[in-house]
């Protein structure tokens, strides 16, 4: 059975899906739709269910496997499936969450390691306590969640694999510009986005959470680190502490972008810098992984809604 990723434009199929999300929307003609995601292990495709009756809007849930007939096929540059027919799983089918979701290239056990061990590289004693503390107590959620509900790295363990990989380019980027202070920019990058474990309702059907969308990563971050401080008896108003605090307040670079306050110290903007290639690296490359030779990519929403071009001859 072929994956999401596999269709080709078109091509008509039945495959059993998980429903990573489901939001009940209004036509112009007056009546509900769902506006679906729909998820395997290869990725994601979104499709819509028009005309839904309240009895379907109750039957089809986010984190529900479902039998799924449609077409795959393009709409405005990007690609989503015809709905033919959709049906709730039978007891005797495949119909665990788990066996469709995408998951990060590394297992946990290697990135928790290389982690670990980037904490020894970490050398302020305020800023290694506080890292330790904050990765004890968020471990689980840290290493299971996903870094986004969509764009990237917006699979189960996204969340620490954007971190490992974040902070491999910051190693790389250390040894070229040594008067970057390596502690400072590691502590930051481990913590930038430690605030999505509360943004996020968590891997499965990943939601919003009411703080997530009324206060934010940056600050619930932010917020976690002057717990840690009152938890370890840190003064937060020590000067490495507030530089700390700026690294996550800062990381995403401009105001209009959600960043309290814009990056002031150099390991700031570097780690903004850090986090915006990363992020389009990963976006980037799944887009170009499904896309043939020669032809454009799906528009990439995250990338200003651009599509890219897959040279076929180098």
């Amino acid at each position: 059975m072929k994956k999401i990723k596999e269709l080709t434009v078109d091509e008509q199929f039945e495959m059993y899906v998980l429903i990573k999300n489901a939001d009940v929307r209004l036509a112009k003609n007056g009546k509900k739709f769902i506006a679906f995601t729909f998820q395997d292990t290869s990725g994601t495709v979104d499709g819509k269910f028009w005309d839904a009756s309240e009895d379907e809007i109750k039957k089809f849930k986010a984190g529900q496997v479902v039998a799924l007939t449609g077409k795959r096929e393009i709409y405005q540059g990007n690609p989503q499936v015809k709905i033919l027919h959709l049906r709730v799983t039978k007891p005797e089918e495949p119909s665990d969450p788990s066996l469709y979701m995408e998951r990060a290239p590394i297992r946990r056990e290697e990135m928790e390691e290389e982690i670990n061990q980037t904490l020894f590289e970490i050398t302020n004693a305020h800023w290694n306590r506080i890292v330790r503390f904050l990765l004890n107590n968020y471990q689980k959620e840290f290493f299971e969640y996903p870094a986004a509900k969509r764009n990237h790295h917006a699979f189960a363990g996204g969340l620490a694999y954007h971190t490992l990989t974040m902070l491999r380019i910051g190693k790389s980027l250390v040894k070229e510009y040594p008067q970057l202070n390596a502690s400072l920019l590691y502590a930051g990058i481990i913590l930038h986005d430690l605030g999505k474990v509360l943004e996020l309702s968590g891997p499965s059907s990943t939601e919003y959470t009411v703080v997530g969308n009324l206060v934010g990563h940056l600050v619930l971050v932010d917020e976690e680190i002057n717990k840690a401080c009152a938890a370890l008896k840190i003064n937060d108003a020590d000067e490495d502490v507030v530089v700390l605090r700026h690294m996550v307040l800062s990381h995403h670079g401009l105001l209009e972008y959600g960043s309290p306050v814009r990056p002031r110290i150099m390991e700031a903007e570097i780690l903004h810098q850090i986090d915006n290639i990363d992020a389009s690296m990963q976006m980037l490359s799944s887009a170009v992984k499904n896309t043939e030779p020669g032809t454009y990519t799906e528009r990439i929403f995250g990338m200003d809604n651009r599509s890219f071009y897959v040279p076929k001859d180098i």
